[in-house]
Order: structure tokens, then sequence, then C-alpha cells
């Protein structure tokens, strides 16, 4: 049985980061397909699929394939897109086709998070702020979320890296 409450917010994970690039430029690499797709994902992993409608209701749906050849699947619902500062989204871990399913190493994780994330100038870097949340979530679910923070601020800052590295290729003289 679902818990009544849409969200968690005493499970809240929250992470930042400010990088050394321009809002519109972090903005861009959030919101653009191939450039979400030259840098999304944990140091080593590659993005060989994705489907992309950038609007509210839209989806990004991708896959994440590991060094070792296993394909992740996951997908993004967007919820809220206020350029360039907010953007907020459902996420999912999914099939090939889009339908939703279990994390492939935790039955326990949610089915769904809100994860919302924030950008804001500091005088020509941007400061990212992202915090993520279990979405219509059981007890069980918030539990295994809340319990995960660890991983994820690891899984966090490797994408963290990733963008650091795909904003300073775009950045060479």
């Amino acid at each position: 049985m679902r818990d009544a409450t849409t969200t968690h917010p005493d499970a809240t994970f929250h992470i930042s980061r400010t990088v050394n690039a321009s809002l519109e430029l972090v903005w861009k690499a959030y919101t653009e397909q191939e450039p979400l797709m030259a840098w999304f994902g944990p140091k080593g992993f590659s993005m060989p699929h994705s489907r992309y409608d950038f609007r509210p209701g839209g989806e990004f749906h991708y896959c994440l394939r590991t060094p070792t050849g296993f394909e992740m699947w996951g997908k993004w619902t967007f919820v809220d897109i206020v350029a360039p500062t907010t953007l907020s989204m459902i996420i999912t871990f999914s099939d090939a086709q889009g339908g939703l399913s279990r994390h492939p190493m935790s039955a326990a994780w949610p089915l769904q998070t809100l994860s919302t994330t924030t950008f804001s100038d500091q005088g020509g870097k941007t400061h990212i702020t992202i915090q993520w949340e279990p979405y219509q979530s059981t007890a069980d679910e918030v539990f295994a979320f809340q319990s995960g923070h660890t991983a994820m601020a690891q899984g966090c800052n490797g994408t963290f890296e990733q963008l650091d590295a795909y904003l300073a290729q775009l950045q060479r003289p």
C-alpha cells in the first residue's frame, strides 16, 4: 500500500557544486540532448541511446552502459522548467521501451523519485544544487532511499566530475 504522502522532504538528499562555466553554458549542458549525452552518468559509462523531449510532461529516456557492457535504462519526466534556473523531474529506472522498472540492484528502491536542480550565477561560475526525494513511495522505499544517500553522493560527485570535464573541453581556446 502506498503512503498517502506524495513527497518525503525528511528523506531529501541534498548536494551542490560550483562549476567553472557560465549559467547559460551549464543550462545548455543540462537541457540539450547532445551535451547531456556527452557528460551525464558515472565516470566510464557511455550513453548509447537517448530519446529527448524537453518540455513539461516530456521525457528524457536513456541507456547508460557500464565499461563491462551492462546496460541500465532510466527516464526523466520533466515536471517544471524555469529557464535558466530550475529543472524539476520525476526520475525512474525503466526498460528499453520506457516502461517503469525497479532499480537493477535494489528491489526496495523507490519506483519514482522527484529531483529539483537549481542553477545560480556566481560571478561567471554556476552554482548547482540538487534536491532529490522519494515520490509516492512506501515506508520501505523511503528507508532504502535514505540508506542510499552515501552512494548517491558518490554517484553525483562522479557525474559532476564528468560535467566539469565536459565544460572545460568546451572552454578551451
